[in-house]
């Protein structure tokens, strides 16, 4: 619906109402009038980010979790900005609103979700101004950075000698994920490469950022051990179901 009203705005800009009255008269149609031409006006102004926001979600080459929230939060302002000038299309704006929260309502404060936005080099924080939702992100990544750096500290520990473990109470105790998280924060650089410089941020971005497709469970059915569509693969009995 909104490509093909796009479309016929878009003639009407560019070539004039002369153009479409003739593709009516060509279909034997009636010519729009102007309340209808308004109404598409506005349609297509409220369904633009929609749309954008769908080519976001639905694309193959961006497909880190941490996608999701800026661009529900940008589009939910960008409805709110419109509010303002529709007048046609504000019913259209409410339920798009209404809608947005019953489906993502619950996840717009989530901690993980927040923490996989920030630990990505193209938002970072940049992405919203509400302090409580950066604060639980980076309450969430700082927890979860130390129980990295605890892990690994334990494992260097099962090395040491009986010398070292015996003074290490007395030892100073740094905070290195804290200024590890700072120090990426601080970088202006917005590409992915940016996290080859810090490792614990870089490995916690990986777990928060790789989800599994939806397909998944269907890819793995049909192509184990890489024998997609094959004769054994299509007679799913219950000995090559369990396979």
């Amino acid at each position: 619906m909104y490509n093909a009203a796009e479309r016929v705005m878009r003639i009407l800009k560019e070539q004039g109402e002369a153009s479409l009255r003739n593709v009516c008269a060509a279909f034997k149609i009636k010519m729009l009038n102007p309340a209808e031409v308004s109404y598409l006006s506005e349609y297509c102004i409220v369904m633009k980010p929609i749309s954008m926001a769908l080519n976001i979600l639905q694309s193959e080459t961006n497909t880190q979790m941490g996608w999701l929230l800026p661009t529900i939060y940008l589009l939910d302002s960008k409805l709110k900005k419109m509010e303002a000038s529709i007048k046609i299309c504000l019913p259209l704006i409410h339920a798009l609103q209404k809608g947005l929260q019953k489906r993502f309502g619950e996840f717009m404060e989530d901690p993980e979700l927040i923490s996989a936005t920030i630990l990505l080099p193209k938002f970072k924080t940049s992405w919203t101004d509400k302090a409580h939702i950066i604060k639980a992100g980076m309450d969430y990544i700082l927890h979860h950075l130390d129980a990295i750096k605890d892990t690994q500290q334990n494992d260097s520990q099962h090395d040491s000698s009986d010398e070292d473990d015996f003074f290490s109470s007395i030892k100073t105790v740094h905070s290195p994920t804290a200024s590890e998280l700072d120090g990426y924060l601080a970088c202006a650089s917005e590409e992915m490469g940016l996290l080859q410089s810090f490792h614990l941020v870089k490995k916690r971005s990986l777990k928060l950022n790789t989800p599994l497709p939806a397909s998944a469970a269907c890819e793995r059915l049909f192509s184990c051990a890489g024998q997609l569509f094959t004769p054994k693969r299509a007679r799913l009995d219950s000995t090559n179901f369990e396979n």
